[in-house]
């Protein structure tokens, strides 16, 4: 019976082949796990970095602000019936929101770049955060923060108070204002006033570039039939859509309704 023989060069290549083989299973599991920790990194840690910041970011401003707590401040400003429409100074108006009003008009000093300066405050979607001065990932939306548009309206003032925010990742505030209905409360607190406004309406989608959303009178330039026609005294807020693209936009309005002294 002849037997098989086994050459050596054979055996090396298959050898050769198995080692191959192995090392490639193991560089594929490699880059499985480090994938997963980046995910992991992006859709958690940031996340949970980006919250703490910004409750320490708002804790500040309420130490500056000579405060010593947090969760109820503004819940008189739902109080009562709101003012009349904030397009038009009324009699319905306090001496004190008269004297605020006038102080906001004509303060035309804008805060400095990247710096928290008011809290964001939205009740149904329990959020509370910093807004700061930008727009920039880094100096801004990273840590948590709302950003203001640089050039819009500020808060209590005859305009666009215009912010922009996460929706997935590095605290995501802006995740859920898809949610929002008409009516609904948002409140941005400064070092001299609690400012009321109340959702308005909604623009599901729209282009990243639809800049007219931002205006003082705000106005899709994309989708016309959505937005102010007369100007008055608007928030806009602003986030990315679908979730976890920047494809769109989603866009979110409301008018001012109260305002009442610190």
């Amino acid at each position: 019976m002849r037997q098989r023989i086994m050459h050596h060069g054979a055996r090396r290549r298959r050898e050769r082949r198995r080692r191959a083989v192995w090392t490639g299973g193991e560089l594929l599991v490699t880059v499985g796990v480090v994938l997963l920790l980046l995910v992991a990194h992006q859709l958690w840690w940031t996340n949970h970095e980006a919250k703490e910041g910004a409750r320490r970011g708002v804790e500040a401003l309420e130490r500056e602000w000579g405060r010593d707590g947090g969760g109820d401040s503004g819940t008189d400003s739902d109080s009562g019936s709101p003012s009349s429409d904030r397009e038009s100074a009324g009699p319905s108006e306090s001496p004190a929101e008269r004297r605020l009003r006038s102080t906001a008009d004509r303060n035309p000093t804008p805060p400095d770049l990247s710096r928290a300066y008011a809290v964001l405050d939205i009740p149904r979607l329990h959020l509370r955060v910093p807004v700061a001065e930008g727009v920039g990932r880094q100096s801004v939306l990273n840590k948590g923060y709302v950003g203001h548009y640089p050039g819009t309206g500020q808060p209590g003032r005859a305009g666009n108070f215009a912010l922009a925010g996460h929706r997935n990742t590095h605290g995501e505030p802006f995740r859920y204002i898809n949610r929002l209905e008409p009516g609904d409360t948002v409140r941005v607190e400064t070092r001299s006033a609690v400012y009321t406004y109340a959702v308005d309406r909604t623009l599901r989608q729209t282009s990243a570039r639809d800049s007219g959303v931002l205006r003082p009178v705000p106005r899709s330039t994309v989708r016309p039939s959505y937005g102010y026609t007369a100007p008055g005294y608007f928030i806009t807020l602003t986030t990315c859509t679908p979730e976890y693209t920047s494809r769109y936009r989603l866009v979110v309005w409301g008018r001012l309704v109260s305002m009442r002294p610190r």
